[in-house]
């Protein structure tokens, strides 16, 4: 299908937005609007936000991505991902002025793009949003990336035989065993925090997604330790129990590859996921 690119200047607060509008020639009911992850731009690492948006707008999908305020192109102050919630609300709005047949929203977030959609979704309740894709949600805390070092770098350090053989000969450093006790205790840090209430950035992401009617799609890399931690915490945060029970949840794990999918083929594999995602049944 043929698809247009057109600049896109709009406001949020009395600050201008600036985004790219990916829009096909007949357009789906169903439209994206593209979370960016910070700090960065509306292209994303190695121009996958470029990539993803016109290969959904060759399938039909129109598809806005846009600089936050403070970022890019955009005005304003600088902000992160916890306080831009006004910014999606702003970037709905104007992908379903330039496409009115959008009537339905699908948020698509890598790393904290993927967490402010959940918040987005957590604060405002916004029925236009009727799907979710996340990449890699970002969820850090100290205790969540202690526990991940602690499981996936230091347990298998330690039960490695070269590790003892070094540490015998004086070639690693004491100091090593007395980092891993040390970030044995910071990740036992969490369980506090699970009982002093649900007022974290983490909590009220766990509470979108419990929350959330529409259908979600989750996909984790193999070698990242951001989607790790996300499958850590939410293995032991109370909030976030069962999330994996949610009726429209669904999730691929794709290994062997990074954070940001950096390699043409693991992009490629992340926009057919996306793609294979839109066109099952029921979105």
């Amino acid at each position: 299908m043929t698809y247009t690119e057109e600049t896109t200047l709009f406001p949020c607060e009395g600050d201008p937005l600036v985004g790219i509008l990916a829009k096909p020639a007949i357009p789906a009911d169903t439209g994206v609007v593209v979370i960016v992850g910070g700090p960065q731009y509306r292209a994303g690492s190695h121009r996958q936000f470029v990539l993803l948006s016109r290969a959904l707008a060759v399938a039909g999908y129109a598809v806005l991505r846009f600089d936050y305020r403070g970022m890019g192109d955009s005005s304003g102050a600088q902000r992160d991902f916890e306080s831009a919630s006004r910014d999606v609300g702003a970037a709905i709005d104007q992908l379903q002025r330039g496409v009115p047949s959008a009537r339905n929203v699908v948020l698509w977030g890598l790393c904290d793009g993927a967490s402010a959609a959940l918040l987005y979704c957590h604060e405002t309740q916004d029925p236009r949003v009727t799907g979710l894709c996340l990449l890699n949600p970002w969820v850090r805390s100290e205790a969540s990336l202690a526990k991940t070092q602690v499981k996936h770098y230091y347990t298998q350090r330690l039960r490695q035989k070269e590790f003892w053989v070094k540490l015998l000969s004086g070639k690693v450093a004491l100091s090593a065993l007395s980092g891993y006790a040390a970030k044995l205790r910071q990740s036992k840090g969490n369980a506090n925090q699970q009982k002093n209430g649900e007022g974290t950035f983490q909590q009220r992401m766990a509470k979108a997604w419990h929350g959330f009617s529409g259908r979600i799609l989750l996909v984790l890399s193999g070698d990242d330790y951001t989607a790790k931690e996300f499958v850590e915490h939410t293995q032991t945060d109370v909030v976030w129990k069962n999330y994996q029970d949610h009726a429209r949840l669904k999730r691929v794990d794709i290994a062997g590859v990074d954070h940001t999918f950096s390699s043409a083929s693991s992009r490629k594999l992340a926009e057919d996921t996306t793609l294979h995602w839109f066109a099952a049944p029921g979105n």
